[in-house]
């Protein structure tokens, strides 16, 4: 009954390394990816010598099966609080909405707007970028503003240039001076 419970535990911490390293990889977090994937593949090892040793046991293989599963939610759940990386969010309008423009600027994050074509109208087009962390409170804000906005998000991979990538050079300058 021990190596059961053993399982199971190695399984909710096995299986969020995995989603985390993998996570960091496909961020290019590659250092990070490493350190997670020696800790992953060290668990991974004695979690499946418990299940083949011995007897075999068909509830052995159950738990470390439902155990990863778990661990798949548990790792998600985790990277979400995390919330590593940023966010590129469009918000279209059918109307230029100053006091939206105030607002997202007014909390911290920086934009830019755009007069497109619409169908019938023109639209107006604001482009965010944003740290992963804050796109629920824009998505809030937003939607406290102008609730009928239609809003995207996407979370790009690389960046060069541009406010925010002199924030972040600017922002590291002074951490290391710290």
């Amino acid at each position: 009954m021990v190596n059961i419970v053993l399982i199971l535990i190695l399984q909710l911490v096995y299986v969020p390394l995995l989603t985390l390293r993998t996570i960091f990889l496909v961020k290019n977090i590659t250092f990070l990816a490493a350190i997670f994937g020696i800790m992953e593949m060290l668990i991974y090892v004695f979690g499946l010598s418990l299940v083949f040793n011995g007897d075999q046991s068909l509830l052995a293989m159950v738990v470390y099966a439902v155990g990863f599963g778990l661990g798949m939610f548990l790792g998600t759940r985790i990277e979400n609080k995390l919330a590593i990386g940023y966010v590129y969010i469009t918000i279209n309008t059918h109307n230029k909405n100053q006091e939206l423009i105030d607002s997202i600027r007014a909390n911290g994050f920086a934009l830019t707007t755009y007069i497109g074509e619409g169908r019938d109208s023109d639209r107006y087009k604001y482009e965010i970028l944003a740290k992963r962390n804050r796109e629920k409170e824009l998505f809030l804000l937003v939607e406290s503003i102008e609730p009928r906005a239609f809003i995207i998000s996407y979370e790009p991979k690389s960046f060069k240039g541009g406010f925010m990538v002199d924030r972040m050079k600017k922002n590291k300058r002074n951490l290391n001076n710290q």
